[in-house]
C-alpha cells in the first residue's frame, strides 16, 4: 500500500506540473526567411567563389605570404580560435550532464557523546559486541561510492548537448568568416599600397615635368617674352605638386602599419611590387546564383547554428516546467576500527529514486523559457538580416566590377589625350602660340586625371576582392 501511495502522489504531481505549464504561452514562433531572388542583376551563373582557393586567385607571391602570416599570428583570430575550444569544451560538460555522475568517498572521525545525555545513556547499555562497550571516543571510518542518474525523460540534456554542437559549429564558422575578412583586409590593404606607390610616382614624374616647365619659363622672361608672374605661378604649381608627396608618404606608412598589425608584427616596412599595378588581374570570377550564399557564406552558416541553437534552448526551457527523475546510490564500507572494516558486517549500500517538480513560485523557469523565446526570434532576425545584407553585397560589388571597368577605359583615354596636350601645349608656348595657362591648366589636368586614373584602377582591384569575400570565397 505504501509504494502504491507513493506512485499515485508522483503521477499526480507530474500531472499537475504538466497542466500548470500549459499556461505558459505556446504561441509559434514564425520561420525564417530563407527565399532570395533568383539572379543577380541580368547574368545569373552557376560558378562558385568558394571553390577557387584564394592561393590561386591571388596570385602576388608578397601577398601570399602576408596571407600566411597573418593566418599564423593575427591575434584576434587566435582569440577565435580559443573560443572554439571553449564550444568544444561546452559539448563536454553538456554530455556529461545526462551521463550517470559517480564519487569516491574515504571518511573517518571520531565522537564521544556525554555520558548524562539520551545517547549517552542509550550507549552505556549497549556492546558492540557481547562482552565489549562501546569504546570512547567512537571512531567512524568509511570507504564507499556514491552514484546519481537524472533520467533525461524530457530530452532536456540531450536537447542542451545538441545545442552546445550548434554553438560550437557556429564559433568554427565564426572563425571562417573572420579568416575571409582578414584575407580580404590584406589584400585590400596591398593593393592600397601599390596605389599609393604609383600615385607617388605620378607625382615625381610631374615635378620632373614642372621643372622642365619652369626653366623654360625663366628663359622665356630673360627673353622678355614673359613677365615675373608667368614664373611665380609656374613655380607655385611646382610647389603645390611636391607638397602632394608627403600626404601620400603618410598614408603609405600608415597602411604598411595596417598590414603589420593584421600580421602582429611591429612596424616593418612591407615589400611589394608595383611596377606592373596596371595590368594586375585576377583569376576569372562569375557570380553564382543566389541560393548558393547559403552553402558558401560563413557568416550565413554562423547565424544559421545559432537560430538552431536557439530552438534547442526553448526546448530546454520549457522542459523545466516538467518533474525530473533521479536515482541516487551508495555503497560501500563503514566501521569503528580498520580491524573490522573489511568484514562483511562493515557493508552498507542504498538505492533511493525521487521525481521533483516545480509547483509555486516559477517566476524563474518562466522568465527563462520567455527569454530563450525572445533569443530565438533574435536569431530569426539575425539571420534573415544576414542573409539580405550577404545578397546586397555581391549586388553591390557586381555593379562596382561593371561601372568601373567602364570608368578605367573612359580615364585612360582621357589620360593618353592629356599626356599628349602637355607636350603640344609646350611647343606652342615655346613659339609664342599659345598662353602660359594653357600649360599650367594642362599640366594640371594631365596630373589629375592620372592620380584618377590610379585611383580608379583600385576601386576595380578593392571591387574584384570584395566579390570574391561577398560569394564566401577565401575561408578554406
Amino acid at each position: 500500500m505504501k509504494y502504491k501511495m507513493i506512485l499515485k502522489i508522483a503521477v499526480l504531481t507530474s500531472i499537475l506540473s504538466s497542466i500548470l505549464s500549459c499556461t505558459i504561452s505556446k504561441e509559434p514562433i514564425r520561420s525564417e526567411n530563407r527565399n532570395l531572388p533568383s539572379s543577380y542583376l541580368k547574368s545569373p551563373d552557376s560558378s562558385i567563389a568558394n571553390n577557387i582557393k584564394w592561393r590561386n586567385y591571388f596570385t602576388d607571391s608578397i601577398l601570399i605570404a602576408l596571407i600566411d602570416t597573418a593566418l599564423k599570428n593575427n591575434q584576434e583570430l587566435n582569440i577565435i580560435l580559443q573560443e572554439i575550444e571553449i564550444a568544444q569544451n561546452e559539448i563536454r560538460a553538456k554530455k556529461g550532464e545526462y551521463l550517470p555522475f559517480g564519487n569516491l568517498v574515504v571518511g573517518t572521525g571520531l565522537d564521544k557523546v556525554g555520558k548524562y545525555t539520551r545517547n549517552g545513556a542509550v550507549e552505556e547499555g549497549l556492546e558492540i559486541k557481547p562482552g565489549k562497550q562501546f569504546p570512547e571516543p567512537l571512531g567512524d571510518l568509511m570507504v564507499g561510492a556514491l552514484f546519481s542518474w537524472e533520467l533525461d525523460v524530457w530530452k532536456k540534456l540531450r536537447n542542451a548537448k545538441k545545442s552546445a554542437v550548434f554553438k560550437y559549429l557556429a564559433s568554427v564558422e565564426g572563425k571562417n568568416f573572420m579568416v575571409t575578412n582578414l584575407i580580404s583586409e590584406i589584400a585590400s590593404s596591398y593593393y592600397e599600397l601599390l596605389t599609393l606607390d604609383n600615385q607617388l610616382e605620378i607625382i615625381q614624374r610631374n615635378i620632373a615635368i614642372q621643372n622642365n616647365a619652369l626653366q623654360i619659363v625663366n628663359q622665356q622672361k630673360d627673353a622678355a617674352r614673359v613677365t615675373q608672374l608667368a614664373v611665380n605661378r609656374f613655380e607655385a604649381q611646382l610647389l603645390n605638386t611636391q607638397n602632394l608627396q608627403y600626404e601620400i608618404r603618410q598614408q603609405i606608412i600608415e597602411t604598411e602599419n595596417k598590414i603589420n598589425f593584421l600580421t602582429a608584427r611591429f612596424p616593418t616596412p612591407i615589400l611589394r611590387n608595383s611596377a606592373s599595378f596596371n595590368s594586375i588581374v585576377f583569376s576569372s570570377l562569375d557570380s553564382n546564383v543566389p541560393s548558393q550564399l547559403l552553402e558558401n557564406r560563413p557568416d550565413i552558416r554562423q547565424a544559421e547554428m545559432e537560430l538552431a541553437a536557439t530552438k534547442l534552448d526553448v526546448k530546454v526551457a520549457r522542459a523545466n516546467y516538467y518533474p525530473s527523475f533521479r536515482i541516487t546510490a551508495g555503497a560501500g564500507i563503514q566501521a569503528y576500527h580498520p580491524a573490522v572494516l573489511l568484514s562483511p558486517e562493515s557493508i552498507l549500500f542504498n538505492i533511493l529514486g525521487d521525481m521533483v517538480a516545480p509547483l509555486i513560485n516559477r517566476n524563474i523557469i518562466t522568465a527563462n523559457y520567455l527569454s530563450s523565446r525572445s533569443s530565438q526570434i533574435q536569431a530569426i532576425h539575425k539571420y534573415e538580416k544576414t542573409i539580405l545584407n550577404a545578397y546586397l553585397e555581391v549586388y553591390n560589388q557586381l555593379s562596382s566590377i561593371q561601372n568601373y571597368t567602364s570608368s578605367y577605359q573612359t580615364k585612360s583615354k582621357e589620360v593618353e589625350i592629356l599626356l599628349q596636350s602637355i607636350t603640344i601645349s609646350e611647343n606652342l608656348f615655346k613659339s609664342a602660340r599659345a598662353d602660359y595657362m594653357e600649360v599650367l591648366l594642362t599640366q594640371r589636368e594631365a596630373l589629375e586625371s592620372k592620380i584618377e586614373l590610379i585611383e580608379i584602377k583600385r576601386k576595380q582591384l578593392i571591387a574584384e576582392i570584395n566579390i570574391y569575400r561577398a560569394l564566401g570565397g577565401g575561408w578554406n
